[in-house]
């Protein structure tokens, strides 16, 4: 037990203040678009999502700003009217409900962008995403030796978050205290965002528990040079999967390639949904199709962590817990680094010194 208490002291002093970026950035995060609504009065007012009348919407947005090198556009909905649209080289512009741009900048130019590049790259690329993969998982081993640790001394918890005293004994017993309450909420939303950055790993081990064959690839078929008709992609997509509610829209992303709208189908978590609908700009006919709803058992379970991690489920209760979650695991860290660098020394015995 020693052991366990030195590793875990040792492994927290050293990943605390990382652990605390994640922690404190995804719990701001999960009021993203609060925040906008307080900026942009039209983030506070729905947009219509008819075909007729979100169609010529987006493509006004493509064509205005595909020679800017568009990736896709993030759209709005009934609940919140700004559409979003996202650039090739990181930057962004926000857009009322009839496409007119809002704000422009380059990538990281806007708090909310630059804290979701913090949470997700730790503002470093692909490199940085790796290492918050890897501080998740530490994260995950944390909680678990933790737990254990308090095991023999769960007699002493309290219903507590706030220390009585500044004395080390009292910060240590929050931290105990602190860890046992949300040790379950921790562990979710950890392992989920650990399962984002190592997806391979944790779809193969689902694939592995559900008994499910791994999906191929879906492939995306070749489509000719044209202008896309937004409307008639809309359409389709009512006809084919009813009930569904556009969420992005992405115009070809190379030569021969069709542009495709991604729908979110009214049994699926995702914020974003699964399901896709692929067509040929120059027939603006569909090519193709992805049904969300038709996963392997393993897919759909991956594909709801994500909402699971990022409060994309349960309302404003789940926004909550997010929220709780994010600062205890701030405090969890540095508390527990503080409480740790403050250890006393232990004196060193006097020998005595006997006269001869």
């Amino acid at each position: 037990m020693l052991l366990l208490r030195t590793a875990h002291a040792w492994a927290g002093a050293v990943l605390s203040f990382l652990i605390a970026v994640l922690g404190l950035s995804g719990a701001l995060l999960v009021f993203r678009k609060d925040y906008l609504r307080l900026v942009f009065p039209q983030a506070r007012e729905g947009v219509s999502l008819a075909p007729e009348t979100l169609g010529p919407v987006i493509g006004r947005i493509d064509a205005e700003h595909t020679s800017q090198g568009l990736q896709y556009i993030s759209l709005a909905g009934p609940d919140f009217g700004l559409h979003k649209a996202v650039f090739k080289d990181g930057g962004g512009a926000y857009l009322d409900a009839q496409g007119n741009t809002l704000a422009r900048w380059a990538k990281n130019g806007r708090p909310e962008d630059w804290l979701f590049d913090l949470h997700h790259y730790l503002l470093a690329g692909d490199t940085g995403k790796l290492i918050a993969g890897v501080a998740g998982g530490a994260a995950i081993l944390l909680c678990l030796t933790g737990l254990i640790i308090v095991w023999p001394s769960l007699r002493m918890f309290a219903w507590r978050v706030w220390p009585k005293t500044a004395m080390r004994r009292d910060l240590l017993a929050q931290h105990r205290d602190l860890g046992v309450i949300f040790a379950l909420p921790i562990l979710l939303i950890v392992f989920t965002g650990f399962s984002m950055v190592y997806s391979g790993p944790v779809r193969a081990t689902l694939n592995v528990l559900t008994a499910s064959r791994p999906a191929p690839p879906p492939e995306r078929p070749l489509a000719g040079a044209g202008t896309t008709d937004w409307t008639q992609v809309l359409t389709v997509a009512a006809e084919r999967f009813p009930g569904a509610i556009p969420r992005l829209a992405s115009p070809p992303r190379s030569e021969g390639a069709p542009a495709s709208l991604r729908l979110r189908q009214p049994a699926e978590w995702h914020q974003n949904g699964r399901t896709y609908v692929f067509m040929d700009p120059a027939t603006n006919l569909p090519t193709g199709t992805s049904d969300g709803m038709s996963a392997t058992r393993a897919d759909r379970i991956f594909n709801a962590l994500y909402p699971l991690h990022s409060a994309g489920i349960g309302g404003r209760l789940y926004d909550l817990l997010s929220l709780f979650t994010g600062l205890a695991l701030t405090i969890l860290g540095l508390a527990g680094t503080w409480t740790f660098l403050r250890k006393p020394r232990r004196k060193k015995r006097k020998r005595a010194v006997t006269a001869a």
